[in-house]
């Protein structure tokens, strides 16, 4: 509170004062000294006795001024200032703060109608208590006479509110009179031929008298109570034992990152003490679950691969919110299934391969989002080869091998209208020459030494409605290229010794790595079919056009291989990365995911290392100098290996060109040479044998 702005000082005039009590309608001043500290009240009394005594409206009130005033500090409760109210003898009492100026003023006027407000709101709070309580109750003057009843004692008793008030207690509660002698007492009743449990209790009305107070409790409600309660019981019981057998682990945690529940089988994973209390921090407990992490994040991480001595497990993190603000986390544990979980998708994923060969149908397997890649060129050919899924026109994919090209058949025939449709692979040069035609077209029974009795469906029949996948294509002899024509021409063949037509209703898409145009010139493939497959035709670039896939594709290889093998591989060490992208990868995609494969089995620490690669991939890349046994290190510094392998990979990047690799590598010509007649390299031998040291200037 701020100090009052209307006060007088002992050298004010009646007049002042008088001006003061009229307009703000007071019957007392305070009157405070230089400092603004009360020193005393002027009265309306005083005013009067100024007047009556003739003295001059210009005279101080320095002598009228009453020294004994009623004053209460700001931040006094209300019990005190009721107190000191009713023991004064002004009216009207000063407010003053602990500096000791006035900032209001209370009367006992005020008092009394804040006391009587209160008293009202205090018996409307009382009575919205129990009428909404579960409790029937009933209070008694000193005479035992009800003054109020509340709505669920009047339902529990069964009659109306208005014929109770008034009433004597003893007619709906008898055995008031037995504990007349006691304050409080606890028994049974049978009204209505309902039982209920009472609590009788007096209260004080005043010294000398005394009131009852009873409440009702049906006993029926509480059996009803009782039975919910065990049914609680019952449902925990069931819950805990969902949630030890549903996880190999569960832990939970608050907001402050303090332990909440921990199961027992978490326990035991992770050897901890099992009389371990909860409220320890979750980062002190399992600090390697990094469950706090999901807390900052607001992410949920699911199916997270770890290993701890040893054993691969999988965990779920999960943030736990109420409306937006994250309050704790859950932490999921599985390891004991992993295994079983693996052996169950397997087995599905055969039952489902060997339905689909005994039907002789395959379906496609991937789309193009599943085609990763950043490269632009990657980009345009996903985009081109969507738009010409939605035709039927024949397709040739042409691209090294390895590249992916059985891929982006299966990505163009889901994106197709005949999707629904079968999608078969023929690979040309897997097949031998003279079986390619009965396995096209199929054979009728008896139709050759061998045949089986009832024939066979060849793969245009398996393929109607769908796509045949003619993979290296550029392998077909010239009389099955033929044959081939023939049926793109008229979408009907015979089968092998058959003389009906069958027709067929056939999407192809065909792929080679060979070079059908100088094939064509060269006659060894027929021209009319080349240009019946090359409609629409897209070359794939291979892997070391793609650098930037590189990386992408190796993150994808160990989440699946990680899957397929149970280990846990969660990245690799920089030399590593450096090795896979300086290499030129001949094989394209295949080569890179058997390199995957083949690391992550050697990999240690979760992370692989540039010794888990194979020696070709690292002498290609120029890699192997720091893989030298260790004697060999002994006799030359690492400092020294890394400068020959900086020298070796400048010329290489250069071309050859010395002065260029001096550029790359920051440092003189005559420096180079030195360095490579120190290090012995390759390149400075070949530049000593011939004219090489001339060309190099160009």
């Amino acid at each position: 509170m701020s100090p009052l702005e209307h006060c007088l000082s002992p050298t004010n005039t009646l007049r002042d004062a008088i001006e003061i009590m009229h307009n703000q309608k007071w019957n007392t001043v305070p009157v405070t000294n230089q400092s603004g500290k009360l020193i005393g009240v002027f009265t309306r009394s005083s005013m009067y006795q100024m007047i009556l005594s003739d003295v001059p409206k210009d005279t101080p009130i320095s002598d009228y001024i009453k020294k004994a005033v009623g004053t209460v500090l700001e931040d006094v409760n209300s019990e005190l200032l009721e107190t000191m109210i009713a023991k004064s003898r002004v009216g009207t009492g000063i407010i003053i703060n602990k500096s000791g100026k006035p900032v209001g003023l209370f009367t006992k006027t005020n008092a009394v109608m804040n006391y009587v407000k209160e008293t009202q709101i205090l018996k409307k709070q009382l009575e919205k208590v129990m009428d909404t309580s579960n409790l029937g109750a009933i209070m008694t003057n000193e005479d035992g006479t009800i003054i109020f009843a509340n709505d669920k004692c009047a339902e529990m008793i069964g009659m109306p509110l208005a014929e109770i008030t008034g009433e004597d207690i003893e007619a709906f509660v008898p055995a008031v009179s037995r504990y007349a002698d006691e304050r409080e007492a606890h028994f049974p009743m049978v009204f209505h031929q309902q039982h209920f449990i009472v609590r009788l209790s007096k209260y004080s009305i005043d010294n000398q008298k005394e009131g009852y107070i009873a409440l009702f409790q049906n006993v029926s409600e509480l059996e009803k109570l009782t039975a919910e309660l065990e049914s609680q019981k019952k449902w925990k019981t069931l819950l805990q034992s969902v949630i030890h057998n549903a996880y190999d682990g569960l832990v939970m945690i608050n907001e402050q990152e303090e332990i909440t529940f921990i199961s027992p089988s978490l326990l035991e994973l992770f050897e901890l003490d099992k009389e371990m209390k909860e409220k320890d921090k979750i980062t002190k407990v399992l600090p390697h679950l990094s469950l706090e992490q999901v807390m900052k994040t607001g992410v949920a991480e699911v199916s997270d691969f770890m290993e701890i001595k040893g054993i691969n497990y999988l965990v779920h993190r999960i943030p736990v919110y109420q409306g937006e603000r994250i309050i704790g986390a859950i932490g999921k544990i599985v390891y004991r299934q992993l295994h079983e979980v693996r052996e169950a998708f397997k087995s599905a994923e055969d039952n489902r391969k060997v339905i689909h060969k005994q039907e002789g149908i395959e379906k496609s397997r991937f789309t193009f989002n599943e085609i990763l890649s950043k490269d632009k060129q990657m980009d345009k050919l996903i985009r081109s080869g969507t738009k010409a899924a939605k035709s039927k026109t024949t397709i040739l994919l042409y691209g090294e091998s390895g590249t992916g090209k059985e891929l982006f058949a299966h990505a163009i025939h889901s994106s197709s209208t005949n999707s629904r449709g079968p999608f078969i692979t023929v690979n040309c040069a897997a097949i031998p020459e003279h079986l390619l035609e009965s396995e096209f077209f199929g054979y009728e029974d008896g139709a050759f030494t061998g045949a089986k009795q009832k024939g066979k469906i060849g793969k245009f029949d398996l393929a109607h409605g769908g796509t045949l996948f003619l993979d290296e294509i550029g392998d077909m002899s010239l009389p099955i290229q033929a044959k081939l024509l023939r049926v793109l021409q008229e979408r009907e063949f015979y089968r092998v010794g058959g003389t009906e037509r069958i027709k067929v209703d056939v999407r192809i898409i065909a792929a080679t790595n060979r070079p059908l145009e100088r094939m064509v010139a060269d006659g060894t493939f027929r021209e009319d079919l080349f240009y019946r497959l090359n409609v629409i035709s897209f070359e794939i670039p291979p892997l070391r056009k793609r650098k930037k896939d590189i990386l992408l594709l190796s993150e994808s290889f160990i989440r699946e291989l990680n899957r397929q093998n149970g280990t846990s591989i969660t990245g690799w060490e920089p030399l590593f990365e450096q090795a896979i992208m300086d290499y030129d990868w001949p094989g394209n995609i295949r080569e890179l995911r058997n390199v995957w494969e083949r690391a992550m089995i050697f990999a240690e620490n979760g992370k692989v290392r540039l010794e888990d690669l194979p020696d070709y991939v690292l002498k290609k890349a120029g890699y192997d100098v720091f893989l030298q046994e260790e004697e060999e290190m002994t006799t030359q510094p690492l400092l020294e290996k890394a400068e020959q392998f900086a020298i070796q990979k400048a010329l290489q990047m250069s071309g050859g060109n010395k002065s260029k690799a001096c550029i790359l590598l920051g440092i003189s010509r005559s420096v180079l040479y030195d360095k490579l007649k120190k290090y012995n390299v390759p390149a400075f031998k070949e530049q000593r044998s011939g004219n090489s040291e001339r060309m190099d200037e160009g």
